[in-house]
């Protein structure tokens, strides 16, 4: 049976929902004050970097939860967090909630570390492959399965056109070489993660569990049970993961927060289903 809950008897803003939102946005406001005002990159000290980074710290696994690009980077979060977080603080309790919120937040960031780890290892496979054998063919490659969108195609299709046209250009492979290496030290592990998107996915799958017949309205128009929409959207998200879709996104991060969620989530039920048998 579907648990049912009734919103007029919660408080619509539980005292960990209102902590985090203003920690949030603190945390922006503190951020842009500091690039503007002295030059100081907050970023670079609390977002996550890859541990294989010079700027990577450890307590950025915790930090980067409250570090976010822009305004609507950060009220797309918060405004998840409070749709979703309210109902389940308001069910669980402050102490239950905040720690569902970091285990999720903390096993975003996990994930997508390995992700990045997984992903550079193929990355630089390739790229010393094309090194031991510069050809266009391999050049051409490299850059369309591990760079598409951070290299002119146009600059790609006539540098790759001249090589072919001209084969003393070989020569010119360990250059290309070297720029590769840049962009994967600049586009690969140099991209940091931040922002609670990991953590308000996993309160969002808790909700869907909970709630699985509950609808929501995409884009504020279309109805969609909460469960379909879960679903559709982890497909999604592990398709463009994969695929290297929009690479700016932190597809496995999301999927990271929803992961360590339900399995925090199966962990609770199997032992609130075994408490009352005994």
């Amino acid at each position: 049976m579907t648990q049912q809950y009734a919103p007029q008897g919660f408080r619509i803003l539980p005292p960990a929902v209102k902590h985090l939102i203003i920690i949030n946005a603190l945390f922006f406001l503190t951020t842009l004050v500091l690039r503007y005002s002295m030059g100081i990159d907050l970023n670079q000290y609390l977002a996550l970097f890859f541990v294989g980074s010079d700027f990577f710290r450890p307590w950025q696994f915790v930090t980067h939860m409250f570090i976010h690009e822009n305004f609507m980077h950060l009220f797309l979060n918060m405004f998840a967090l409070w749709m979703f977080g309210n109902i389940l603080e308001n069910l669980w309790g402050t102490k239950r909630f905040l720690f569902y919120f970091f285990v999720c937040g903390i096993g975003a960031g996990l994930i997508s570390t390995l992700a990045t780890w997984i992903t550079s290892s193929i990355v630089l496979a390739d790229i010393n492959a094309f090194a031991a054998a510069p050809s266009p063919e391999e050049l051409a490659h490299v850059c369309t399965r591990h760079f598409r969108g951070f290299y002119d195609p146009e600059l790609l299709s006539n540098a790759v056109t001249e090589w072919r046209n001209n084969p003393e250009m070989t020569d010119l492979g360990f250059g290309y070489t070297e720029e590769l290496m840049k962009m994967y030290q600049r586009f690969t592990i140099g991209i940091p993660s931040l922002g609670a998107s990991g953590a308000t996915y996993g309160i969002l799958l808790a909700f869907a569990m909970m709630f699985p017949n509950e609808r929501i309205y995409l884009y504020f128009l279309v109805p969609m049970k909460v469960k379909w929409f879960v679903i559709g959207f982890i497909v999604i998200e592990f398709i463009s993961g994969i695929t290297g879709f929009n690479q700016l996104v932190g597809h496995f991060a999301h999927l990271g927060g929803m992961l360590f969620g339900l399995i925090l989530m199966l962990m609770w039920r199997r032992r609130d289903r075994n408490s009352r048998w005994q």
